[in-house]
């Protein structure tokens, strides 16, 4: 938001059969740190390689094989938790969450659970112009992930690929302060902006780089204050956790799903179960998977293999020094120092490398609005209806400049800019060489303008005169002098000059 003033979204509120019920969405995102060793070895992250062949001997678990701390890792954490307003603490440690699958040869997950890397923190969701929500991050804390056990390639067997055993997540845990299932979607999606933007998370939640565990339970209207005045969760409703979800679309079918269910066992007099659930997009429905597990159930204690992790504030501080400008403070230096409005800003810093581009044309073009025109609705329109990514742009910003500066400069109206955009689109080159080898130039001289009008007027006296009752219909003359100069002619002179003779 430009000066942090806004106002906060309503809660999404479930009409049931007796009552009006409230959702309550706490998120847990896992996001994979964008690096090229694993959390504990060196062995490589590259997505696609064949199965089990990034897997050191400290991945897969081989006796007398001991973990040692890669640095990046966790400065890639910190750097996250930086991002997002976040306390940073000095001394953090690992523990040892135990738990038994084919996919995780220890027989255990390295995690923090008591004494985690990063702090409160937060982030704030825009939901619309002066509309948004603050939310609350409890912690952050870096883990191991697991392998991945597939089930698909034989009846009779299910297989191992220990490929991503190892890999550092970061688990940014926020507080139940999301109050329905656009805001959660809009949230994650904030979440992944912020991440892309620091260069710690790539965001790729097709790959499962990224994915959300959505916590949701509802409560009548007046129980969130309530537990907001006091922070008691028994003012709210036992939460379910649906598991894995790698789509903005999916977390909001899912959310609006489970929230049904539990009214609806709740107005028949059940009780909700704690419990785990997964979303299955075929059916439209979320299913358990099983009972929610506790912090004792997982027996949880210090890893003994890892001392404390002990970081310096100085440390701390050189990779604030080094953090690029972040989506927030992007759009309000847009709209401050290039006039756009919050929209425009919005749709031009979503990713970091469209604001790049829109700043690289309008430092050369010097019109911040009609960079931003041209880059919204003309390039981004284009890129999209051929499927390409900007850094696929065959149009380079010093080319899209050049444009705009021949729309200022009079040389060309919009209509043939649109003519040259094309051109330059599908063939490259020079914008002013094109304009210039082409006979593109906008016609100004007012002598030779004039004279198509009085060859136009003089040819359709009936038309003068219904132009001179009602002058709308003046627009007509203006079409034919457009024609007749092959679209040429500078609009706003022949829409003065026709006025005038038209004595309009």
């Amino acid at each position: 938001m430009l000066d942090l003033t806004y106002e906060a979204p309503k809660p999404k509120v479930i009409a049931g059969a007796k009552h009006d019920w409230e959702l309550v969405i706490g998120m847990e995102v896992h996001a994979q740190v964008a690096s090229q060793a694993k959390l504990f070895s060196g062995a490589s992250t590259k997505f696609g390689a064949e199965p089990n062949s990034n897997v050191s001997f400290v991945d897969a678990a081989m006796p007398g094989m001991l973990p040692v701390i890669n640095e990046y890792c966790i400065e890639q954490a910190v750097r996250t938790g930086l991002g997002l307003k976040a306390q940073i603490n000095l001394v953090s440690a690992f523990d040892r969450k135990n738990y038994f699958y084919p996919d995780l040869p220890q027989g255990y997950q390295i995690s923090q659970l008591y004494h985690p890397l990063v702090g409160e923190g937060e982030v704030i969701v825009d939901m619309e112009p002066g509309i948004a929500r603050l939310v609350r991050i409890e912690r952050i804390h870096v883990e191991q992930d697991a392998g991945k056990s597939i089930h698909d390639m034989d009846p009779n067997m299910s297989f191992v690929d220990l490929n991503r055993t190892g890999v550092a997540l970061m688990e940014i845990v926020s507080r139940p302060d999301i109050r329905g299932p656009e805001e959660a979607a809009a949230y994650v999606a904030k979440m992944r902006q912020i991440l892309r933007y620091l260069g710690t998370c790539d965001g790729n939640m097709q790959n499962g780089n990224m994915r959300a565990d959505v916590n949701v339970s509802v409560c009548l209207p007046g129980q969130y204050e309530k537990y907001q005045a006091t922070q008691d969760f028994g003012h709210l409703g036992t939460r379910c956790e649906i598991k894995n979800m790698n789509s903005m679309r999916f977390i909001q079918q899912a959310i609006d799903y489970e929230a049904r269910r539990q009214i609806a066992i709740l107005e028949a007099g059940g009780q909700i179960d704690q419990e785990t659930r997964l979303y299955d997009p075929d059916k439209g429905e979320t299913r358990s998977m099983r009972s929610k597990e506790e912090a004792h159930d997982y027996r949880y204690f210090p890893c003994p293999d890892l001392l404390p992790l002990e970081i310096e504030q100085g440390w701390v501080d050189d990779i604030k020094a080094s953090l690029p400008e972040l989506p927030d403070e992007k759009k309000a230096r847009f709209v401050k120092d290039f006039g756009l409005s919050e929209y425009d800003a919005s749709v031009l810093t979503a990713e970091v490398v469209n604001a790049a581009y829109f700043e690289e044309v309008v430092t050369a073009a010097g019109d911040g609005k009609l960079s931003a025109n041209w880059v919204i609705n003309e390039l981004f329109g284009r890129l999209k209806k051929d499927d390409r990514d900007i850094s696929d742009s065959p149009v380079t910003p010093a080319q899209l400049a050049g444009i705009i500066k021949l729309i200022k400069s009079d040389a060309i109206s919009g209509k043939i800019a649109k003519d040259l955009f094309e051109i330059v689109y599908t063939e490259g080159g020079d914008p002013e060489q094109i304009v210039e080898d082409r006979g593109m130039k906008q016609v100004t001289d007012t002598g030779a303008i004039e004279t198509a009008v009085d060859e136009i007027i003089a040819a359709n006296p009936a038309q003068v005169e219904k132009a001179q009752q009602n002058p709308k219909l003046a627009g007509w003359f203006v079409g034919q002098v457009m024609k007749a100069t092959g679209g040429k002619a500078n609009p706003k002179a022949v829409n003065e000059i026709v006025a005038a003779k038209l004595g309009l």
